[in-house]
């Protein structure tokens, strides 16, 4: 996760040296001057240079005496995603990310991602994938291909388009070989912590083995699942709602072809004439506030929708997100054909 390290340039470097590394960066050109304890110290782009210049400075002086001293920045764990919404807006695309000690923990780039949503990603990936044998008897289902890349990867790049950049996936079958595929993450500028299941434990059980999660927010997701999901608007939508719990649903519409009667006491009062009813069902992604998980029992199986009855229970609010977009639940052979045909045409 070190790719960011190229906008970085130490203080007391000189002009010249600036000059070189922005040529490099091209339209990406700025530069974020830290100190040798890698903490933020200020900004220096072309223009920087260009107006030390006539001014007097030569390209051996030093850039600390020309670089903006109070540059914009996020602040990981703790941002507000308005802030980020502001900076895309107004076209500022590259943005450095500091820790709570203002050291650069990374650097996004609006060309590159969508958002940077204040959310650790869960993936859970443990599952033998019984219905897709015999292609699962010697790949992890989320190892298997669409297109291009195996469905696990569309997850992590889809999540990760929108600024998630820390992840966590829970492995048992095969999990070796998904380890090994991805690694820590770093290819992709993404950060990426493997939990291990002894015993099978559920849709959601393997997470209460996770303490040390960045943010206050927590997504949780199947891995075998392929969507187009706007994951800012569905957190948006959970800000607004004020909500502990989100689920994402997906609409189902059923066509009654007949007329369907209301009825008291065997006496008609209504009906409607063939109607349509929609139903809604559990997508399988689930958005949720950090301290909902403490619900979840240690090393014991566990679902979602298990934890989804305690909240109720509980008075939290749990609220549905009906998706518009793409989704695609790849279980079964017929789902992972379609899957393949699908790939080309889903606007991602």
């Amino acid at each position: 996760m070190d790719t960011y390290k190229k906008h970085l340039l130490l203080e007391g470097s000189s002009v010249k040296e600036a000059l070189a590394r922005l040529e490099i960066l091209a339209k990406d050109s700025i530069l974020f001057i830290v100190n040798t304890e890698n903490k933020l110290i200020g900004s220096l782009t072309d223009g920087d240079v260009r107006r030390g210049l006539i001014k007097g400075f030569g390209i051996n002086n030093k850039v600390d005496e020309i670089i903006q001293t109070k540059p914009r920045f996020i602040r990981k764990g703790e941002h507000d995603l308005s802030k980020v919404i502001e900076y895309r807006e107004n076209n500022f695309r590259i943005i450095p990310v500091l820790d709570k000690e203002d050291h650069v923990v990374n650097v996004i780039n609006f060309r590159e991602i969508k958002s940077y949503l204040p959310v650790d990603a869960v993936i859970m990936a443990g599952g033998r994938g019984e219905r897709l044998k015999p292609l699962t008897d010697s790949t992890p289902k989320p190892l298997l291909k669409i297109g291009e890349k195996p469905i696990l990867e569309h997850n992590l790049d889809r999540l990760a388009m929108f600024g998630i950049d820390d992840f966590w996936i829970t492995l048992k079958y095969l999990g070796s070989q998904i380890e090994s595929h991805f690694g820590n993450g770093k290819e992709k500028n993404i950060k990426i912590n493997y939990i291990f299941e002894n015993e099978p434990l559920g849709t959601i059980g393997s997470v209460s083995k996770i303490k040390n999660f960045e943010h206050d927010y927590v997504l949780v997701t199947n891995s075998d699942l392929l969507t187009n999901i706007d994951y800012e608007h569905f957190f948006l939508d959970f800000l607004k709602e004020q909500a502990d719990f989100s689920v994402v649903t997906i609409p189902y519409s059923v066509d009654i072809p007949y007329a369907v009667l209301e009825t008291n006491n065997n006496n008609i009062i209504n009906f409607r004439e063939k109607p349509t009813y929609t139903y809604y069902s559990n997508g399988g992604i689930y958005l949720m506030k950090k301290e909902v998980l403490s619900q979840i029992p240690m090393e014991k199986h566990y679902n979602a929708t298990d934890l989804m009855e305690v909240l109720i229970k509980s008075n939290k609010k749990i609220i549905s997100y009906p998706l518009s977009g793409y989704w695609l639940d790849i279980g079964r052979h017929e789902d992972y054909l379609k899957a393949q045909k699908d790939i080309d045409s889903i606007k991602f």
